[in-house]
């Protein structure tokens, strides 16, 4: 059976930074209506919301407490409802993410809980210890222990993989598992097209009262991800969630957030036989080159350059891998890490070609909003912009190993997320058209690029991301074979096959020309980025340069 999102072009809008319609400084729904013809004349045919629920926003709106309500900050029910429909009517598809692995302290439920240790909702959560002591070391991902103390004063303490703010569910619950598949139905009944299933994979957990080894033999936190990562019982839950859903709303896409998935496991959770997810967005795509790593400070905010070779490696796996399986999801960038024009790309020719390299693969693409304009993470100037507490800590390291304070926040500015979250610039105008009031988020605009200059441009990055959306359309693009050439580590090539179709795609890795031989006559150009010199079977590409050929038949 064919399936809308066979042929998805993802664009990830983070709401609070899109367009903001009533000038408190927040993006929000209404906003998102109001550029939809921008989205239409990109040539996104879906978009993924990150969360727009009820939150105290610790962590941005992945703290929900209310799943059955739309944000204030965001609108209301039915803006919401007016999105969904001119979405649907410009023929564009609405992704929600989301958030079940864990809920924010201020949710009902887990004020019940906490309120009354009788309460029934106690068990939504996971509740463990006794007299203060916590049951065992593992660590949290946002620092410290998973473990925080029972504010009713129990002795007891609950368990959180994120912000102490974010207790985790108890997933071990039928009611819990029940209560989130109503959840999803609800929205679903609203019109959504898909859901991002955030963090799903940790919504098992090992034996409560079993330490983590470390080499010290203390009981010091320490992440303990193969104890709430992919086990077993992940699968055995989702199951009957996902089951239902594509049973209810056959045309749903179920995209799971799969961080640390193996790309077997990927399989497992792709394989429609297993009745899990359509697609998972996996974290195993990038491998840091660490040569460059001074051993004086911590490597964490370090900027460090891609091991292109290690990349290839990951992603010709992955397409082998997956091939006859799932369509993988193909993204340079999103809300958890650095823009690809900070992290990735060294010039806009670089950026271009990367572009292409990626989203012409087989798979689903995921473009960051902005990415599409060239925009590069926002430079902070304050420790406390970063809102992380892991930040001035870092900083300090560095500084007593040497690195001057502005060198250091330039770091952290091109290595944190969070400098990837700026507004969206639509014009020259204050606050780049994103808003008249105080932007949620301040910082300094590296490279000040706007959708008014790059779409009336030939040569704009937005005029090359469309071209290359429209390619990516093509039957070829869409459900060609996988086939990545033998090169060296300056270049990039792989081959697209659909019948009696066939096209390269070539991209230079290298800031000097390069020359590498294709196997047959592609000389139809379909797309480029830079220069580049064609002679029978030998392609010379300039530094970075990237570019699409077809063979003609």
């Amino acid at each position: 059976m064919a399936h809308w999102y066979d042929h998805a072009i993802i664009y990830q809008i983070y709401p609070k930074s899109f367009q903001d319609s009533n000038d408190d400084g927040i993006g929000d729904l209404n906003g998102i209506r109001k550029r939809i013809p921008y989205l239409q004349n990109l040539g996104v045919n879906a978009v993924w919301l990150n969360p727009i629920f009820v939150s105290p926003q610790v962590d941005n709106g992945y703290d929900v407490s209310n799943y059955f309500a739309i944000d204030p900050h965001m609108g209301t029910m039915e803006d919401m409802e007016n999105l969904i429909k001119e979405l649907h009517e410009a023929r564009i598809h609405i992704i929600m993410d989301f958030v079940l692995n864990h809920t924010s302290d201020q949710h009902p439920w887990f004020q019940d809980a906490i309120k009354n240790p009788d309460s029934l909702y106690r068990d939504y959560y996971i509740f463990a210890g006794h007299d203060g002591k916590r049951p065992n070391n593992w660590g949290s991902f946002f620092g410290g222990s998973v473990w925080e103390p029972d504010p009713a004063g129990t002795g007891q303490s609950y368990f959180h993989l994120f912000d102490k703010r974010m207790p985790d569910l108890n997933w071990k619950n039928p009611e819990v598992r029940h209560a989130m598949l109503e959840v999803a139905e609800f929205w679903l009944k609203k019109g959504i097209d898909g859901l991002r299933l955030d963090a799903f994979i940790h919504i098992s957990k090992a034996d409560l009262r079993q330490n983590y080894p470390n080499k010290n033999g203390n009981d010091k936190p320490v992440i303990a991800e193969p104890f709430f990562a992919n086990l077993p019982q992940v699968q055995e839950w989702m199951r009957p969630f996902c089951k239902k859903i594509k049973q209810d709303y056959p045309d749903a896409l179920l995209l799971g957030e799969a961080a640390s998935a193996s790309v077997n496991l990927a399989v497992d959770y792709t394989n429609k036989r297993n009745h899990l997810m359509d697609s998972v967005i996996t974290f195993r795509y990038f491998t840091d080159d660490e040569s460059k790593v001074d051993k004086r400070y911590p490597e964490q905010y370090q900027p460090k350059e891609l091991d292109f070779t290690a990349f290839k490696q990951n992603q010709v796996v992955w397409q082998q891998t997956l091939a006859g399986v799932s369509q993988p999801t193909l993204y340079w960038n999103n809300h958890d890490m650095a823009r690809l024009a900070t992290r990735a790309a060294k010039t806009l020719t670089q950026a271009k070609s990367l572009a292409m390299l990626m989203y012409l693969q087989r798979g689903i693409p995921i473009i960051y909003y902005g990415e599409e304009l060239g925009l590069k993470n926002l430079h902070f100037t304050s420790v406390d912009q970063f809102e992380d507490q892991t930040v001035a800590p870092w900083i300090k390291k560095a500084e007593q190993a040497g690195i001057s304070r502005e060198d250091a926040m330039t770091m952290v500015s091109e290595t944190h997320k969070l400098p990837a979250r700026g507004p969206m610039p639509w014009n020259d105008t204050k606050n780049y058209g994103f808003t008249e009031g105080t932007p949620w988020i301040n910082g300094k605009i590296e490279n000040h690029v706007s959708v008014a200059s790059e779409i009336t441009s030939d040569s704009s990055m937005f005029t090359f991301y469309k071209k290359m959306i429209a390619l990516k359309k093509e039957n070829l693009f869409q459900k060609g074979d996988y086939y990545m050439l033998p090169t060296d580590k300056n270049s990039y090539v792989y081959q697209r096959d659909l019948n009696d179709e066939s096209a390269i795609v070539a991209v230079s890795l290298s800031n000097e020309k390069i020359t590498i031989e294709i196997p047959q006559e592609y000389t139809e150009e379909k797309l480029k980025a830079g220069e580049y010199q064609l002679t029978n079977r030998k392609l010379t590409l300039m530094p970075y340069a990237g570019v699409v050929l077809k063979k003609e038949n």
